[in-house]
């Protein structure tokens, strides 16, 4: 048994690995929401975190980071990653998940070998954990893993956070497998969502199948259980996630002229509109760009004044949904360059491609609109991390409402994403507003710069773990 007192578990360490031309092998910090929540505590905690390094069929023995965070890798088979992570996590829980925007595939295989992984995490931590350790178990990939830690090691703590949302209970009684992942869920002491919303589902599931419940849903603290006729409780909670805000507004304010260059590059006169994600079907792409191209089709935006930068991080690129998506959002890319564009000036400016974060922070700085229109999200940090860099209350966020940050940046542009009229209003009110309202644009910025930077990432952290500490 290990001294690792607090233990993160998550699919990914947050690293990446670079083979130089030499064959040097080098880690380095991997970008993603997730990775930029945890490693702050990780950091405070001197903890350790258990996760695949993203390399099939390779792991290296465990490692420290430059800033003192054990990483502790989990071996995975190219056939467990198609199984595990293509197969069963991603298209089969994350369509269920994100109230089917496309159709989950209920394939049997997969679900055994999602089984085995959890079991081979399971192992992997049993043998790192300290005695009485807390170990915080992230997300939908490592459901069955509480339940098999406690088994295991009854002496710890376990908590367990879901970072997309969890379904209504009639969408996930579809799944074959249901009940298993629920008394998976039953194995943590605490289990955290980021909206009441989504707790309440998962309570509504609990006493669908026969569990006691005792309290409401309530943010940041545990007023909600789950009695077991073992007589543990599981505590359940909504804590909404962010980011390390004070950092995000610290760099964009030191770095003005890294913006103001790189804005210059587009037009100093043009309104540059910004989208940032995954390229997921999820996250409403191919929908703004076609709100996009009807306001300049109507002349609602002048594509000499205005202009898209669209980020695409590439995202499991060998599921089908995934290519179809890229296939269709790059279609309607080069469509309204086609129809808009002069040689020379782009009106839709596409980069397909992961960004450094110091880069991708003076996209956030520079963008007069940022655009946010998943058909659902858990929370969308992108929101977050836009509204921390535009300390000095310039700009403007268009936001769905759907994503789960939309509870807490009421002042934002909200819109439908599955309505191109919705999305269209809220993206000309915003650019027309920087022009015409720029002194209510600035309120609304103001308030919620203040929301982002008091309940950060450090709050979101410590509420959880403090409620996890009192169970």
């Amino acid at each position: 048994m290990s001294d690792n007192n607090f233990v993160v578990v998550a699919n990914r360490l947050p690293v990446d690995l670079h083979t130089a031309p030499d064959g040097t092998r080098t880690w380095t910090p991997s970008p993603g929401g997730l990775v930029a929540a945890l490693t702050p505590v990780l950091e405070k905690h001197n903890g350790c975190w258990v996760g695949w390094p993203g390399v099939v069929g390779d792991a290296p023995e465990p490692f420290r980071t430059e800033r003192g965070v054990l990483l502790h890798p989990v071996k995975l088979s190219q056939a467990d990653f198609e199984g595990f992570y293509e197969g069963f996590s991603n298209a089969t829980l994350w369509p269920l998940y994100h109230d089917l925007i496309v159709t989950p595939v209920y394939d049997r295989d997969w679900w055994h070998v999602y089984r085995e992984v959890n079991l081979r995490f399971a192992d992997e931590v049993a043998a790192v954990a300290a005695e009485g350790a807390t170990v915080w178990i992230q997300d939908y990939q490592l459901q069955l893993l509480p339940g098999i830690l406690r088994q295991l090691r009854p002496d710890l703590t376990i908590g367990f956070f879901l970072h997309i949302p969890f379904p209504a209970p009639d969408l996930f009684a579809q799944l074959p497998w249901r009940m298993e992942l629920v008394r998976g869920l039953l194995g943590a002491d605490l289990v955290g969502f980021h909206l009441e919303a989504n707790a309440r589902n998962f309570l509504a599931l609990a006493r669908r199948f026969g569990i006691e419940v005792s309290g409401e849903v309530s943010t940041r603290e545990v007023t909600a259980h789950l009695e077991l006729n073992n007589g543990r409780r599981v505590g359940v909670g909504a804590f909404p996630i962010s980011i390390d805000a004070a950092a995000m507004n610290e760099w964009s304010a030191a770095d003005l002229g890294g913006a103001e260059r790189l804005h210059a590059d587009l037009g100093h006169e043009r309104t540059v509109i910004l989208g940032v994600d995954r390229l997921d079907y999820t996250k409403g792409i191919l929908q703004r760009l076609k709100a996009f191209e009807e306001l300049l089709d109507t002349g609602a935006l002048n594509p000499e004044d205005v202009c898209l930068v669209q980020i695409a991080t590439p995202s499991r690129e060998r599921i089908t949904s995934y290519r179809k998506t890229r296939s269709q959002v790059e279609e309607a890319v080069g469509r309204i360059n086609g129809r808009f564009a002069q040689i020379g000036a782009p009106v839709v400016h596409y980069r397909h491609t992961s960004v450094p974060k110091d880069e991708l922070r003076r996209y956030y700085r520079m963008a007069d609109v940022m655009l946010v229109t998943p058909f659902k999200d858990g929370m969308n940090l992108v929101a977050k991390e836009y509204i921390a860099c535009h300390g000095d209350d310039s700009g403007a966020l268009v936001l769905s409402e759907f994503a789960g940050a939309a509870v807490e940046l009421t002042q934002a542009y909200l819109c439908n994403p599955f309505d191109i009229e919705s999305i269209k209003k809220a993206l000309r009110d915003a650019v027309v507003g920087l022009h015409n309202q720029p002194e209510v644009l600035a309120e609304r910025m103001h308030a919620m710069h203040a929301q982002v930077m008091e309940h950060d990432v450090d709050l979101w952290a410590n509420s959880f773990l403090d409620c996890l500490e009192k169970k």
